[in-house]
């Protein structure tokens, strides 16, 4: 028989391999960029909505997403809840997998094929709060002060929890406690350790942030250390700069006011639209490629092609990938899926009626194929007189550039008033097809642009590793990524 210091040092060096077994699987199948997420496209993953064995149905799916052009997922949480859904953020433990997604060895297959694919597992985590269902808070409620989980909820001062928000299912933790601070830190590495995934949407960020500021610096430190290059996006408004400044990535594209998307009411009169989407990019605040945009998440509801119509969501679309930050897709966007996140449905039907796909996949492949899309800075242009347009210069010196126009009304002649700088920017990069561009004047360009019509003009044609695509979704042949 083995003394116990043999047994503990035998026990550590199998940590210790296991350990660097998956920080060389994860340094063989996905490149250590720290600055990966500049150019990416996330796609967010309901999995039942992909099949009735959820995390096997996102796997057997991978090699669609990764032919889409997706960089990473970020997965809706998969840890278990006692509140049944598609969705839901009501956690009951933070160390399990939820039983009707699959299994641990599901989880683990998931994560080792797509980093097989060049794509990176981001989770969905949720440390503000936990459900009045977990244990902890149920001991605390059943003993009171003598429950050794008393103190990990925070209290107002007659020792009533406080809740997010008014939902009184979900209960805040006391991040004062340090006990609370190091179980969650253990529940992050738990993840990247164990399942080796590569970083985390972190939900309700703001809410931490209000009760200890310090714990996100911490976290990403000790994360880091984990596993250098780990990615942390905060469910947060990219208007602060208090957390990219304390080891966040990246950002939500929110307004000032909690939880509200800038873009929210920007499409709903194309007569202002210019100004309205002036006022959302107008913060500098956080750089822009540290800003998460997005048409569709879990929390806006109905769906974007609901609201606005086909065509109106190809320019948005374009739009988005187009403009510096990351661009996040949601589960079904690119099929034109319509649902509601927090209700229960069928899987999503990845028949592509709409024609979107081609589009999606396109735009894809100029963010890695333009560096003027990938790094080029931002400027906004003038467009006089056409208020449902919008332009703006993607530059990355002589890289390229890139001029993107938008048009969410009807057909028009536009002036742009940008120098070119250069040979005229006539050859539109999104369908691979020479536009008619005329100089309109020393510091000006004049380009008729169709009705619901879409650009990204460039000097010269881009030799392309992806099928060309009209901003009305028509396609020509579609490659992998290499």
């Amino acid at each position: 028989m083995r003394s116990r210091p043999l047994a503990r040092l035998a026990r550590l060096a199998a940590v210790l391999a296991l350990l660097g077994t998956a920080a060389f699987r994860a340094e063989a199948d996905v490149p250590k960029d720290p600055d990966w997420y500049r150019s990416a496209v996330v796609y967010g993953v309901i999995p039942p909505r992909f099949g009735p064995h959820p995390l096997k149905a996102v796997t057997e799916r991978l090699d669609d997403l990764r032919e889409l052009g997706v960089d990473a997922l970020w997965l809706a949480p998969i840890n278990p809840t006692d509140d049944p859904g598609d969705v839901s953020y009501a956690i009951t433990d933070y160390f399990a997998v939820r039983a009707d997604f699959g299994t641990p060895e599901d989880l683990r297959t998931l994560v080792r094929e797509a980093h097989a694919r060049g794509i990176r597992i981001l989770l969905d985590f949720v440390p503000n709060h936990t459900s009045v269902g977990h244990p902890h808070y149920r001991d605390a409620e059943a003993r009171g002060r003598a429950s050794p989980y008393w103190g990990w909820y925070d209290r107002d001062a007659r020792g009533n929890v406080r809740h997010y928000f008014d939902w009184k299912h979900l209960a805040n933790l006391d991040y004062r406690n340090a006990t609370v601070r190091q179980m969650m830190e253990d529940a992050f590495t738990y993840w990247v350790r164990e399942y080796d995934v590569d970083g985390f949407r972190v939900d309700a960020a703001w809410g931490i942030r209000q009760r200890a500021p310090g714990f996100w610096a911490e976290l990403h430190r000790h994360l880091a250390r984990v596993k250098p290059g780990i990615f942390l996006l905060a469910e947060a408004s990219a208007r602060d700069p208090f957390y990219v400044r304390s080891g966040f990535d990246a950002a939500y594209d929110w307004t000032g006011e909690l939880g509200k998307w800038a873009w929210e009411k920007v499409f709903d009169d194309p007569s202002r639209i210019g100004r309205a989407l002036d006022a959302a990019l107008s913060s500098h605040a956080t750089p822009m490629y540290r800003v998460a945009r997005f048409l569709n998440n879990n929390d806006t509801g109905e769906r974007f092609v609901t609201r606005h119509g086909l065509a109106t969501t190809r320019v948005a679309a374009v739009l988005m990938h187009a403009l510096p930050g990351i661009a996040v897709v949601y589960t079904g966007d690119e099929v034109g899926a319509e649902f509601e996140p927090y209700e229960e449905g069928p899987p999503i039907s990845w028949v592509d009626a709409h024609g979107l796909r081609p589009l999606y996949r396109r735009l894809a492949v100029l963010r890695e194929e333009l560096p003027a899309l990938r790094r080029g800075s931002y400027r906004r242009v003038a467009v006089p007189g056409q208020p449902a347009a919008f332009a703006f210069l993607r530059d990355a010196g002589p890289a390229g550039r890139a001029l993107v126009v938008l048009n969410f009304g009807g057909a028009a002649r536009l002036r742009l008033d940008v120098s070119p700088g250069g040979p005229l920017p006539s050859w539109d990069a999104i369908a691979e097809r020479d536009v008619p561009v005329r100089r309109a004047g020393p510091r000006s360009l004049e380009v008729d642009v169709g009705e619901k019509e879409a650009l990204i003009l460039v000097g010269r044609p881009v030799v392309s590793r992806g099928g060309s695509c009209t901003s009305d979704g028509r396609a020509g042949s579609s490659r992998h990524r290499s």
